[in-house]
């Protein structure tokens, strides 16, 4: 399955203003409408390669084969994600995706880092206008925004709105009631509105069909012009879209969604025809006749998707998605999903296509598939959303208009969404420009916070941006280095850009990056950088002191992401244990992490105001755990033949965005906490990159592990696109979607 893959240089970029290859151009985090704040292991806790005792070992013997790596660093994981996979029982389920969350953390494969939100922002955005849904991208539909017409929204105005949100969300249907109430509290204290809207953007789609990509960068501009099945409303709630109703059979298996009257459109607003059941039959054959990334996602969920993948069966009748007339759409899953139907909330998964005008545009369905010139731009695609693309200069402007011919058109608040660019390299640019009216929200940082105190725009308008779901991570590359194919030809990669061998180049020669990857093979040596690593200091360089661990959070899957729907017994480490309905993931994840002797905190029960909580704290810095991991991982390579001392320490490469003042100092900060931890056994290579698009070369935009340039990168991060933890997990899962294994040199 493939999911949401997140760049934090765009990210960030969006947050100092708010790169290049994809990414997540939302607008910045500072826009609140989302819900607000909604010793060492053991000696076994080892993956250094087994070697017969009679047979001395080199440590420049070690493997490059992703598979056998695989297994080795992440072999305990996937044993105990397929054991959770294989079991039906949807509260089991959840706990034992707990269970192998633990042994993913306690690989040490990588280090969370941050959430998005968090940040002292600015505004003119009114609150909960879009979805607080935490998965998929309706949180992207901007439609529905109420802005201010100038000047900046109180916090204390922003506090009585969330206030209001709060109280009627549980039993509110109609939307209406939340935007009316808005209006009408924003008249009685003096604010104007407009219908336009501007944000800050940073990456151009890459393609413009929305069924070809899994990048977020490519899907938040996408889902502005099409509608799905069903969409999150403001409130959290699936709402009816372009079906008006849907049917579910008693066995759980058949879906028949009713479509709504509706019309397609060109760029131009021109009539295409009407919407039909047909259109998601050719969306979903589409979708898997693209090499996109989205295609396994319902694999071994809609009957007869994994058969049409693997080319057993290229007929669509064998596919579960059929038009039984014009307006009535059946869906058959292989077996009862609890979360598919979540899963209609991300982009172009079961979309709709005109099937008339993606042929027009040359594209092909079945064997040898071609899309034409289908979504190589604004005017190929057709339109069925709120909004046209009706201008897009690249590296400059989007500008969206209201469709006029779109079915919810009265619901339409915004009817102008202009999305401007900024690569992040003047910190102060987001700011003047929100002070300008050009765009309507600003994140605050270190350089722009102290113009905003001194135009006394700081003490009534600030507040803090709630965090979401969103997962960064610091990736350790396990797999450094190896071949792929470049224009045709099959190149060296991974110690330079894949595109480009003249930039980002490592300072590495043949000996150091041989001992490190041997040195990355073992868990201990991983942990040592994991818990070696001052998270908190490397997010104060954007966010400041005084919020540094707001952001912060401590695993993978969110730990209040799901909860236990009735009461479920478990065993952990040989006990067994019962866990009572309602008892959140992150109860269960850190259990077992206690019961493997693991020195981590993932999980505070009192956290977000007794709710529990994993993020907000810090769990995994320690120099002394550090310590005494790197103590252990000495002594183990060691009798693989490899010294580490302070005369011959491991070099470790972290690329970087050097023109953009925080992304410098976040990898210093990461080279001093990392030094600092193992008594410089372990040196940091600060490999500098001329600016984000540079970096995201190095760290994002490879299509595989090869091409990932660097020993440790934090520049990709996932959101999740249903909901359900292997939303999460599978992006780590060989025989999953495994999308996410590329930051780590593999596959």
């Amino acid at each position: 399955m493939m999911k949401k893959f997140l760049s934090l240089a765009l990210a960030l970029v969006m947050v100092l203003s708010l790169v290049a290859c994809g990414g997540n151009n939302n607008p910045p985090a500072a826009d609140d409408n989302k819900n607000p704040d909604t010793p060492p292991v053991e000696d076994n806790n080892t993956d250094a390669p087994e070697t017969p005792d009679d047979t001395p070992v080199s440590y420049t013997d070690a493997s490059h084969d992703s598979q056998e790596i695989y297994e080795m660093v992440l072999g305990e994981f996937t044993e105990a994600y397929a054991k959770a996979l294989a079991c039906d029982n949807e509260s089991e389920r959840f706990a034992l995706m707990a269970i192998a969350e633990a042994k993913l953390l306690q690989s040490g494969v990588f280090v969370p880092t941050t959430s998005k939100g968090g940040r002292y922002a600015i505004g003119r955005v009114v609150p909960y206008c879009v979805t607080p849904t935490l998965w998929g991208t309706d949180d992207a539909r901007f439609y529905r925004n109420i802005v201010l017409a100038d000047g900046l929204l109180k916090d204390a105005d922003r506090v009585a709105m969330k206030t209001h949100w709060n109280e009627i969300k549980d039993t509110a249907t109609d939307e209406a009631e939340y935007l009316d109430w808005v209006r009408q509290y924003l008249a009685d204290h003096g604010y104007e509105t407009k219908d336009s809207y501007g944000i800050p953007y940073s990456e151009d789609p890459k393609t413009f069909d929305a069924f070809a990509t899994y990048r977020a960068s490519d899907h938040e501009v996408l889902v502005n012009t099409f509608d799905g099945l069903l969409e999150y409303n403001i409130y959290g709630q699936q709402a009816p879209a372009l079906a008006e109703s849907y049917d579910v059979s008693d066995d759980g298996l058949t879906y028949t969604f009713h479509i709504r009257d509706a019309v397609w459109t060109d760029s131009q607003g021109r009539e295409l025809g009407p919407v039909t059941a047909d259109d998601w039959v050719a969306g979903l054959q589409h979708l898997m006749d693209n090499p996109g990334n989205l295609e396994y996602l319902f694999s071994g969920i809609i009957a007869g998707v994994s058969e049409y993948l693997d080319g057993t069966s290229l007929d669509m009748s064998n596919v579960g998605v059929k038009a039984v007339d014009e307006k009535t759409l059946e869906v058959t899953l292989e077996h009862p999903s609890t979360y598919f139907i979540t899963m209609l909330g991300y982009g172009g998964l079961l979309a709709p296509l005109n099937r008339a005008y993606y042929e027009s545009q040359g594209g092909t369905f079945g064997a040898g598939a071609t899309s034409g010139s289908y979504g190589t731009g604004p005017d190929t695609i057709a339109y069925c959303g709120p909004y046209l693309i009706t201008n897009w200069t690249e590296k400059n402007t989007f500008v969206f208009k209201a469709n006029e011919k779109y079915w919810n058109a009265d619901a339409v608040n915004v009817k102008t969404l202009t999305w401007y660019f900024n690569d992040g390299s003047d910190v102060m640019k987001s700011y003047n420009d929100c002070i300008a009216n050009i765009t309507d929200s600003c994140p605050l940082n270190d350089s722009n916070m102290q113009q905003c105190k001194a135009d006394g725009n700081y003490d009534d308008y600030h507040y803090i941006s709630s965090t979401d779901a969103t997962s960064y991570m610091g990736w350790l590359n396990v797999n450094r280095g190896g071949t792929m194919e470049v224009d045709g030809e099959m190149v060296e990669v991974g110690f330079a850009n894949f595109n480009d061998d003249t930039k980002a180049v490592s300072p590495q020669d043949e000996e150091a990056r041989a001992r490190t990857h041997a040195a990355m093979l073992n868990q201990n040596f991983r942990m040592a950088i994991c818990t070696g690593f001052d998270r908190g200091a490397h997010n104060a360089q954007v966010v400041g002191e005084e919020l540094k661990e707001k952001s912060l959070i401590n695993s993978y899957t969110p730990g209040d992401f799901v909860h236990l729907k009735e009461d479920v017994t478990v065993d952990i480490n040989g006990t067994s244990k019962t866990y009572p309905a309602n008892t959140n993931y992150g109860v269960i994840l850190q259990d077992q992490l206690d019961a493997d002797g693991v020195p981590l905190k993932v999980y505070d029960p009192a956290g977000n105001d007794g709710a529990g909580s994993s993020s907000s704290f810090e769990g995994w810095y320690s120099p002394a755990n550090s310590k005494a991991y790197l103590d252990k991982a000495v002594e183990e390579l060691a009798e693989q033949g490899l010294e580490i001392s302070a005369e011959n320490p491991i070099q470790i490469d972290i690329t970087f965005a050097s023109n953009i003042e925080q992304y410098s100092n976040r990898a210093n900060v990461f080279k001093k906490s990392i030094e600092e931890s193992t008594g410089g056994l372990i040196q940091v290579n600060l490999v500098a990159c001329t600016d984000a698009p540079e970096w995201n070369d190095a760290t994002y935009c490879p299509t595989s592990g090869a091409g990932m340039n660097g020993n440790y990168s934090d520049n990709s991060g996932w959101g999740p696109d249903y909901g359900d933890p292997a939303s999460y997990l599978d992006t780590l899962y060989a025989d999953g979607d495994g999308s996410m294994l590329k930051c780590l040199g593999l596959f």
